[in-house]
């Protein structure tokens, strides 16, 4: 009796440090997608362009990223995913190091183009890891570490990338990630597990050109949609190449023996729910606000960019101070519940975010900002626990695989909504410049979308996500 425990104990504690690993190579990923935008005003500075042009150091990590996770699966199956993931690392803390000393605006987005390709494998074949060695009574723990970072990163990066571009050089945006990287490669080698169970499965070369074309295309489609010619003819053109490229994929994984998208984990209904309808569009909502709040803020409340930042630690403030409830209350209420009634909250709250006027107290700004962060905390884990709970072990990868893609796409979606909104609020005004009415119409939409992904949920049985949730 006692050496099971004591076996249960030691399992659960290594892959605990498993879990916090990976968390913390989520996190440098997630943070170099969002701490470079308030230093584009610097790097362009620094290499004699302007800001909109140094944009595209984001737009490319972000393209990368997005058309090379499909094939984070098969390598992670092929090779091992202990061999791939700390690759995946190794050269992220490389291109760190080459975004820092690049001595021109080229040899920059060439490097970051490099670390985008690096992260496409970084959370699949990561996330993968942590579903393999966690026992299914410890997923929500496990997955809750590992879903923290892409809730506090698109919220810490942007004041923080201005705090070291003001005091500092922004190059240190991309020097600090080299001993974190190395410390992250360490424990990777010394706590990851080997495993020799390869597969020896053939390079799906048409679905992985298919899906990485309509996954490019549709990433920068969207993007431009949310800057200053969202109708041009490049715009539509590739939002039109990227939905043929998709439907093709989709097309070619239903018919060839082994895809590249492995699409069998949509065939499990709560895994289909949380990440391609309730879970995707809820995703789409959630990523919409920090790209709205520090510009609701500057512009529509006269907030200086530092001031901006501090507001956006408060939101942040709720993400964490949720994450020490979230296991406690999944387990209490179940999934369905949680997912219908907090969704209904963070649909209030985010409705609410679109009634807030300068003239409002600061402290009660704070407190809705604050539980704000909260409701998004809790949708975003339960919604992640609750997509691998009924995933049988052979077809994670593929899903890991899938909802990775699948998050890609609804943080460049987040952002084009808010862009959109805004933009189209400005034109039917008629108005030169966004002003605050504008971002009371974005906010409107976006608790729109999290009230329909809500009335998803209710699709949900009652004892949907029951083998991770229960005390059981």
């Amino acid at each position: 009796m006692n050496v099971n425990v004591d076996k249960a104990d030691g399992e659960g504690s290594a892959s605990r440090r498993i879990a916090l690993t990976v968390a913390a190579a989520f996190f440098m990923e997630s943070l170099d997608a969002t701490v470079i935008v308030t230093a584009l005003p610097a790097i362009g500075a620094g290499f004699g362009i302007g800001a909109l042009d140094a944009s595209l150091a984001v737009t490319v990590y972000l393209i990368a990223m997005a058309a090379l996770v499909p094939a984070a699966g098969w390598c992670a199956a092929r090779f091992g995913a202990r061999r791939v993931f700390a690759l995946a690392v190794g050269t992220f803390t490389v291109a760190s190091l080459l975004c820092g000393l690049a001595p021109s605006f080229h040899a920059l987005v060439a490097a970051r183009l490099l670390q985008g390709a690096a992260a496409a494998f970084m959370s699949p074949v990561g996330r993968l890891v942590v579903l393999r060695e966690t026992p299914r009574h410890r997923l929500i723990e496990a997955i809750g570490t590992i879903t923290w970072p892409g809730l506090i990163a698109p919220v810490l990066g942007p004041p923080l990338g201005g705090l070291i571009a003001t005091h500092a050089s922004w190059r240190w945006i991309f020097l600090l990630n080299v001993p974190l990287g190395l410390i992250g490669l360490l424990l990777i080698l010394r706590l990851f597990p080997r495993r020799t169970d390869v597969a020896r499965t053939r390079f799906d070369a048409p679905g992985f050109v298919l899906t990485a074309v309509a996954l490019a295309a549709l990433v920068e489609g969207l993007t431009r949609l949310g800057g200053a010619h969202p109708g041009s003819p490049a715009t539509l053109g590739l939002l039109a190449t990227g939905a043929v490229a998709a439907a093709a994929a989709v097309r070619h994984a239903r018919r060839a023996a082994a895809p590249m998208l492995d699409l069998r984990a949509l065939g499990v209904p709560t895994y289909a729910i949380a990440t391609a309808t309730a879970g995707f569009v809820s995703r789409v909502a959630i990523n919409a606000s920090p790209f709205l709040l520090p510009l609701m803020f500057q512009i529509g409340f006269g907030m200086t960019p530092f001031q901006a930042g501090a507001m956006l630690l408060v939101y942040m403030g709720g993400n964490l101070v949720m994450k020490s409830a979230t296991t406690a209350v999944l387990r209490r209420f179940g999934f369905r519940r949680v997912l219908t009634v907090n969704g209904a909250l963070c649909a209030a709250l985010l409705l609410a975010c679109g009634l807030l006027s300068p003239g409002d107290p600061l402290p009660a700004m704070c407190v809705l900002l604050f539980v704000a962060g909260m409701t998004r905390s809790m949708n975003y884990t339960a919604i992640n626990t609750l997509a691998f709970a009924d995933v049988p072990d052979t077809a994670r990868a593929g899903a890991s695989t899938l909802g990775t893609m699948l998050q890609q796409v609804s943080l460049a979606l987040g952002v084009a909504l808010g862009a959109m909104v805004l933009g189209a609020s400005r034109a039917l005004r008629g108005a030169p410049a966004v002003q605050l009415v504008d971002f009371r119409h974005a906010w409107y939409a976006v608790a729109a979308l999290m009230a329909i992904a809500t009335l998803m949920c209710l699709r949900l049985e009652p004892e949907a996500g029951l083998a991770v949730s229960s005390r059981q």
